[in-house]
């Protein structure tokens, strides 16, 4: 077996922060196991974004170029990906925890017959290799480790690891390699990519996160939140509650059944703290929690509470912010 392989996934030639941290922690595990950083790139015309990998420590950049590819499939990425691994055997392949690697990671272990940790949060060294991811809705963790010497599967956390220290001017190796992939298998066809705009950092990958849930009351409600989250550059989220409410989209739902965050800070606001909420932000560096009933759970888990009325507290805030911003 040879070479730590990034799967590094792209939209329009812009890749997620969670590639740079793969790539960063990517490089401490080639360098433990005396190997290659490779990187995957996949789509349509993308050899020219090989560069940036490079530019992020990656030796070798294979380049998976096809029509077929221009859009995420299942299967099409999948079948591509498998042959590559057939061929080139790294020892592990490393995948970020998003929509894209939580889909496409457990395809390529089960048509690789490899085992799978998901969401790993962190690497240990000693005494071989093992991965530690939460369970039981983050109130445990397990350190995970495989037994066989199959190629490694895993997922990434986003914001768990380190990002790569850029390195101006390196150059990777590229190689080409032919999907070799027939239009008639693919089970998936993307006819249209709808996508709303929106001026915001992505959910996931934000550094500041304010998340509403049912003490917001409404849907109109939330703007209070937008326009904090407007000056302080944050991504708004949202509790499973206020989704199932209709007042925001379930991409912006936080939790065990929505998104994991992992931001420098975490405002709350109206949050009671339910476990399967908690389970999706409880890794935040600081929680700042809002909410009108001394008795709720997120102040068990926040860093910093508010008992008060959310409606009162969060306009003085974004003012507060706005003039220290200011400064």
């Amino acid at each position: 077996m040879a070479g730590v392989l990034i799967f590094a996934d792209q939209k329009e030639g812009k890749f997620r922060k969670v590639i740079f941290e793969m790539l960063g922690e990517g490089r401490k595990l080639a360098d433990h196991l005396g190997e290659e950083l490779q990187a995957v790139l996949m789509g349509q015309n993308v050899e020219e974004y090989a560069t940036v990998l490079g530019e992020a420590g990656a030796d070798k950049v294979f380049v998976i170029d096809d029509p077929l590819l221009a859009n995420y499939t299942t299967d099409g990425f999948a079948n591509a990906l498998v042959k590559l691994i057939s061929t080139e055997n790294p020892s592990i392949v490393l995948f970020p925890n998003n929509a894209v690697g939580k889909d496409l990671a457990p395809a390529v272990a089960q048509k690789l017959n490899a085992g799978q940790a998901s969401d790993v949060i962190a690497i240990e060294y000693d005494n071989g290799l093992r991965f530690k991811r939460p369970i039981y809705a983050g109130k445990a963790f397990a350190h995970v480790s495989f037994t066989s010497n199959r190629t490694m599967i895993v997922t990434i956390r986003p914001k768990a690891f380190e990002a790569a220290t850029p390195q101006p001017g390196k150059q990777p190796a590229i190689v080409r390699y032919a999907s070799e992939l027939d239009a008639s298998s693919l089970r998936q066809i993307v006819k249209d990519v709808v996508r709303k705009a929106s001026g915001r950092v992505e959910l996931t990958e934000a550094d500041i996160v304010v998340s509403g849930g049912r003490g917001m009351k409404s849907a109109e409600n939330f703007k209070i939140l937008e326009e904090l989250a407007d000056v302080l550059g944050a991504a708004v989220g949202a509790s499973r509650a206020a989704v199932d409410e209709g007042w925001r989209e379930p991409q912006y739902q936080v939790g065990q059944t929505g998104k994991v965050v992992s931001p420098t800070l975490y405002i709350a606001c109206g949050i009671s703290g339910a476990i399967q909420h908690l389970a999706g932000m409880s890794s935040s560096k600081y929680i700042v929690a809002i909410n009108k009933d001394p008795e709720a759970e997120i102040f068990k888990v926040a860093d910093y509470g508010i008992v008060a009325d959310l409606f009162e507290v969060v306009p003085v805030l974004t003012e507060e912010f706005k003039k220290a911003l200011a400064e």
